[in-house]
Formats: structure tokens, sequence, C-alpha cells
């Protein structure tokens, strides 16, 4: 059952062809290359406008590559771009400068749909970028390859005992919501939410207690602060392929386009 449930977790949020060559990349080049397209799409302005045509293109190729479809990619991003793009359809409207449109009773500035256009179009490539690495790559995955690159150790080992222990947590906090519901908890209105405020107490503190003895558990088995690892990561021809074309495609039309 323990061997069952890591595999899992293992497993949890790809999307795709598992068996794709983009899904078969180490994960310290997927993070470089997919992190890079958000770096330069981010700093690049409306002006460069080529910057964000060539930062899609190469998300596109990597989504056909891997063979993650659209509705996979959409069931990642909806919990964050639909927010992020009402807050910048809002910006022509307080935005002043340039010309200006009338709506109806409201007006909107030209300098206000440029910056809309702008980080619409920085915030899809980014939230799909983290889309893409999240698709490929499993979570553990992603901190294997942060680890490898040095990443301070003690961020690493947060996001991985977080990212393991939340499904316990999830389960815990569905048995104790199921045990209130049994003894007829039916809030109707906000002063009868003390049993919640009592539970979350008790789920901290049971949480707490948890961690350490799930930390005494782990220094008696020979913890020294890393995660053995059975099979080392390494880049091989594929990897560095992967990084190079993409930084040389982004870079190269960022470069020409602000020296033009």
């Amino acid at each position: 059952m323990s061997g069952l449930c890591n595999h899992s977790l293992e497993l949890t949020g790809l999307a795709g062809d598992r068996a794709s060559a983009v899904h078969r990349l180490d994960p310290r080049a997927k993070i470089i290359g997919l992190l890079s397209v958000t770096i330069v799409a981010v700093s690049a302005p409306l002006e460069l406008w080529p910057v964000y045509v060539a930062c899609a293109a190469v998300l596109v190729a990597v989504a056909a590559g891997a063979r993650v479809r659209p509705r996979d990619l959409w069931r990642r991003v909806r919990v964050v771009l639909p927010f992020v793009l009402v807050l910048g359809a809002l910006v022509p409207f307080v935005r002043k400068g340039g010309a200006s449109y009338d709506i109806g009773p409201l007006a909107v500035h030209e300098a206000g749909l440029a910056v809309c256009a702008a980080v619409s179009a920085k915030a899809i490539i980014g939230t799909l970028s983290a889309a893409l690495l999240g698709t490929t790559t499993t979570f553990p995955q992603v901190l294997r390859g942060f680890e490898a690159m040095h990443v301070p150790r003690l961020f690493v080992l947060i996001a991985a005992f977080m990212y393991r222990y939340l499904f316990v947590i999830v389960e815990e906090v569905g048995r104790m919501r199921a045990a209130l519901v049994s003894r007829g908890y039916r809030p109707r209105h906000a002063l009868q939410g003390g049993p919640m405020g009592r539970m979350a107490t008790a789920m901290f503190l049971r949480t707490y207690s948890r961690g350490e003895r799930v930390y005494h558990a782990m220094l008696a088995r020979g913890y020294n602060g890393t995660m053995p690892q059975l099979v080392p990561l390494t880049l091989r021809r594929a990897d560095i392929l992967f990084v190079t074309g993409v930084l040389a495609l982004i870079l190269s039309v960022r470069i020409v386009g602000a020296a033009a």
C-alpha cells in the first residue's frame, strides 16, 4: 500500500504522453528553458511584440511535443489566469494617456490599452509556462531539479514536505468535517462558525504533532538533511539541445528587436 501511494504521488499532475521526449527531459533542462521563456516575455515591452510570438511558439512546440491537450492546460491555468486577465481589462479605464475612446458612459485610454495588452500577454505566457512544467514534470522531479541547481535546501525541504503531507492533511480535514456533519452541524450564519474555529485549532495541533513524530522517525532512520536518490540526474544531449534551442530562439528575437 505504501509503495502504491508513493507511486501515485510520483505521477500526480502529469498529462499528455508520459513517454514523450519532453517528459523524458531532465527536470533542470525544463526548469531553465520554461523559466527563461517567462523571464524574457516579462522583460519585453509591448513594442517588442515579436518576442511574445516567439515565446508562444516555444510553448506551443513544447505542448505539441509532449502531446498535452489544450483542455489539460486550461484545467491548470483557469484557477489564476482569468482573474489576472479581468484585472488587466480594468487598466484601460483607470490608466490615462494618449487618445481616448468612449464606451458608453466610460472612456478608455490608449496608454491603458497598451498596458492591458502587455499584461495579458505576459500573464498568459508565464502561466502557460508554469502549467507546461507541471504537466510534463512531477513535483518531486521539479524539487530534485531545484536541489541539483543548488536552490537553498531549506526551501526545497519545506516544499517537499508540504507537498507530501498536503494529501494527509486534506484527508484529515475531510474526516473532521464528516464528524461534524454526523453530529448534526449545519451552520446557517457566521455566528454559528465556532465549531469550525475549534476544528481549525485542533487541525493545527494535530499537524504540528504529526510533523514532529515524522521528523523523529526520519532521524531514527538516518536522515541527514538530504533525500537519498537511487538514480542521479544526468544532463544528456537532448537536454542540452532543448535548452540551447529555446534560449537561441527567444534571445535572438529579443536582442534583434531591441537593436532595431
